[in-house]
């Protein structure tokens, strides 16, 4: 019968719901199955361990995230990369929540089954090139420099952004794509996103010839 009531998805999104308004430490299989009003049996057929759940709650999330972020950087919009952040959030801020008030050691812990623990380095390797290839795109070249300002301009200062508003359950107001597009400007260089591209792909010609 509990097989039939509740899947995979009814513990995610019950786990989901905990840790956007209470954090991670407040998803335990306690309460993820005391919120769905499932026996914990139905709990155990499905994930092996709490630590499998909020793994899998970690990797969705980000996933979902870095789909908009990575076809950006791909289609050579760096500016469309840093505002994505912003409109994302909009979107979804209760993921928001769990992905940018947290980090990822608050969810990745204890022994994953192989699958899970794939997904998440996969996960980290797709991010790290997107930040090499917009590096080399951008200034010209990778180096440890480059890829502080690429890490900085399209992570760090669009989470900083969102961040005090997403503690407080709010969108982020349109003031705020303003400040990530003129710290941008101030670092890359290029008005809208095709200057930017354009001048990603001179970048790459001055420093091949």
């Amino acid at each position: 019968m509990s097989r039939a009531l509740f899947d995979r998805a009814d513990f995610l999104g019950a786990a989901r719901v905990l840790a956007s308004e209470r954090g991670p430490a407040a998803v335990t299989i306690d309460s993820v199955t005391q919120l769905l009003k499932a026996p914990k049996g139905s709990f155990y057929y499905r994930f092996a361990s709490r630590d499998v759940l909020l793994g899998e709650l970690w990797l969705a999330t980000v996933l979902a995230y870095q789909e908009g972020f990575v076809a950006a950087i791909g289609a050579g919009d760096g500016l469309g990369a840093a505002l994505h952040t912003p409109a994302w959030v909009r979107q979804n801020v209760d993921d928001a929540r769990v992905l940018l008030l947290y980090s990822r050691h608050d969810f990745v812990q204890g022994d994953w089954p192989a699958t899970l623990k794939r997904g998440v380095r996969d996960q980290a390797d797709r991010f790290k090139a997107c930040l090499t290839s917009f590096a080399r795109q951008a200034f010209g070249r990778v180096g440890p420099p480059q890829l502080r300002r690429a890490a900085f301009v399209l992570a760090e200062v669009p989470i900083a952004a969102v961040k005090e508003h997403l503690r407080r359950r709010e969108r982020p107001p349109p003031l705020v794509d303003e400040l990530i597009t003129k710290t941008y400007r101030a670092i890359v260089g290029g008005g809208d996103a095709d200057r930017v591209a354009d001048d990603c792909n001179r970048s790459d010609r001055i420093s091949n010839q």
